[in-house]
């Protein structure tokens, strides 16, 4: 049972990173969960699974468009421990700023015409992920 146990591990990173959660997730029903820690614990000490590796490369892929709440929540589902989502997502404010004007230009093109048209762009920076004061900036400087 280990080594099947080990090539669906294998054959799930392959395809993509995941967590040690994920997987374990995924192999709960292939083993117990004592053979799937040790067998996870191997992966670890081998290098092939890692949980930073794994929030580095979602962070890649989704931080163009989403904010940094958005993203940590999207880490923290997946099971990535705090101190990890700390060093991988990016702390420059001005850096967020940029991405909201850039994911709010793709979508609207145009400043807000009215104050509703306002509203629904911040909401929709806001599902984003994207901080309420970087909101208001950004709003606020197509304003002027």
């Amino acid at each position: 049972m280990s080594a099947e146990l080990k090539n669906k591990a294998l054959r799930l990173l392959a395809r993509r990173e995941h967590t040690r959660a994920e997987l374990a997730n995924k192999l709960s029903g292939e083993a117990g969960r004592d053979e799937v820690d040790a067998m996870l614990d191997r992966l670890q000490q081998a290098g092939l699974l890692s949980d930073a590796r794994f929030a580095e490369s979602l962070v890649a892929a989704r931080g163009a468009r989403y904010g940094a709440a958005r993203l940590r929540h999207d880490l923290r589902v997946k099971g990535v421990a705090e101190e990890i989502i700390a060093g991988a997502l990016p702390q420059d404010a001005e850096g967020e700023a940029a991405r909201a004007r850039e994911v709010r230009r793709r979508k609207f093109g145009a400043a807000p015409a009215d104050r509703a048209d306002y509203a629904r762009q911040a909401r929709f920076l806001q599902s984003r992920g994207f901080a309420a004061d970087v909101i208001r900036r950004v709003l606020k400087e197509i304003e002027e």
